[in-house]
């Protein structure tokens, strides 16, 4: 039997068209543009009149939790809520408990994902200042890349011998993805915060952008970048936060750079401003930053410096955000509304609606070299969303399924809703039920 989507517009490769998609064993078989096929008794008809079709989101960079932190995470909890925001794939960080630092943990990280994944996954592997003779072992098919971090955040990661990193960006077979902020300017900025409030151990949370700077993350990613042009590494920098950042990075088409980045939808929905009424909730390291800030990064989505979007989806209980710029933990429940919130950025004219495929499918794709994903193409995986453009509803208790309980999206109004998902021709998600038993696939790199 196949699977008939009929009537979508369907928006893929930098263009809109109507059109109907075919289905077979998992993947496209036809994309028929400007046709809208009938239901018959002998295939799975969904029509889609209305409704836009997208290419399944591959993000890549998200945190599950799991192992260690299941109490608020889980790689279950997060793959469902994945397909309840038509993101189809994902690739997991190392900072779990324990850490996914040897080739051991790597492995038993994705026997979890196979039992547990109700979306596509695959998984990083964490660098340390001792494991650099692990990277050689990696599988290049199976591992997306290294991640360094280059700042401490959540967990124990930290890379913080020039040595070690040095031999990192020399000796690793796969891209690294760092997590560049320095930890001498945040020090540093503690320290004149504790000398100017006489010795308090916590300051109020919008200072948290005045000491996870602008200054630290940009001698981090300024670092980074020196080190893959010393070596010929190849550097995806994580997570890009400000404008001074972003003039490291060149305006070029995605094939042709050997250095590339990301940003994520906490910069690009939040700022400095929103500190005032979402407090902690939007706390994250790096730190949200000011909107004019925010406004280049809205510029680089459209003039090629900026050649990914993610989550850094990052679930935390709410006691863990009691507190303030040093105290409260950082990190936010995103990945079910990262599709929607780039919609209502076209909508405002941030960017095109064509180019959001390119930036949340195509690119990813393009960038680890996924096998036969992150396109509406013949032949490709049938990982697929449809988009209802005018839902006008309101996120709330009860819509969101992180394990957590709680969003920084919490009462926000949408127009565009996830109506329905499929991974690998199935579908995972329709009309706010996850469907049980599904199972995503092991992401393959060619």
């Amino acid at each position: 039997m196949r699977t008939i989507i009929s009537g979508a517009t369907i928006v893929n490769e930098e263009r809109q068209f109507m059109g109907s998609v075919v289905i077979e064993n998992e993947r496209i078989v036809d994309v028929l543009e400007g046709v809208k096929l009938q239901a018959d008794n002998e295939n799975l008809f969904i029509d889609a009149q209305g409704l836009y079709l997208f290419p399944g989101v591959i993000d890549d960079h998200v945190h599950f939790r799991e192992p260690g932190y299941e109490y608020k995470a889980d790689i279950e909890s997060e793959s469902r809520t994945a397909a309840a925001g038509g993101v189809t794939s994902y690739m997991e960080m190392p900072n779990t408990n324990p850490p996914t630092t040897t080739l051991e943990l790597l492995d038993e990280k994705f026997e979890l994902a196979r039992q547990k994944s109700r979306v596509n996954y695959s998984f990083y592997f964490g660098a340390t200042n001792t494991n650099v003779d692990a990277l050689r072992q990696l599988d290049p098919h199976r591992v997306p890349g290294v991640k360094v971090f280059m700042g401490s955040s959540t967990g124990n990661l930290l890379v913080d011998s020039d040595s070690s990193l040095r031999q990192i960006f020399e000796k690793s077979p796969l891209r690294i993805v760092a997590h560049c902020e320095d930890n001498n300017v945040i020090a540093r900025n503690i320290k004149a915060f504790k000398k100017r409030y006489k010795g308090q151990n916590d300051f109020p949370v919008r200072y948290h952008s005045r000491i996870r700077s602008v200054e630290a993350c940009y001698e981090a990613s300024s670092k980074a970048v020196a080190l893959a042009k010393a070596t010929g590494a190849r550097l995806h920098v994580a997570h890009v936060s400000s404008a001074h950042e972003l003039s490291l990075f060149e305006s070029k088409p995605l094939e042709e750079k050997q250095i590339t980045c990301e940003v994520c939808i906490a910069h690009l929905m939040f700022t400095t401003e929103d500190y005032d009424w979402l407090g902690t909730r939007i706390k994250c390291n790096p730190s949200v930053k000011t909107p004019e800030d925010q406004a280049a990064l809205y510029e680089a989505l459209n003039d090629g410096k900026i050649d990914v979007v993610a989550t850094d989806h990052a679930p935390h209980l709410l006691n863990e955000k009691v507190g303030g710029a040093l105290k409260a933990i950082s990190g936010m429940p995103l990945i079910q509304f990262s599709l929607v919130s780039m919609l209502e950025l076209a909508d405002k004219g941030i960017l095109p609606l064509e180019h959001i495929p390119q930036l949340m499918s195509h690119n990813p794709a393009r960038l680890f070299k996924i096998r036969d994903r992150g396109f509406i193409r013949k032949g490709y995986y049938a990982d697929l969303v449809l988009v209802d453009p005018n839902a006008n509803w309101q996120v709330g208790e009860g819509r969101y399924y992180t394990k957590c309980g709680w969003t920084p999206m919490d009462e926000r109004n949408f127009k565009w809703k996830v109506v329905r998902t499929l991974v690998n021709g199935v579908t995972a998600y329709s009309d706010g039920i996850v469907i049980d038993g599904i199972r995503g696939m092991e992401l393959v790199y060619d």
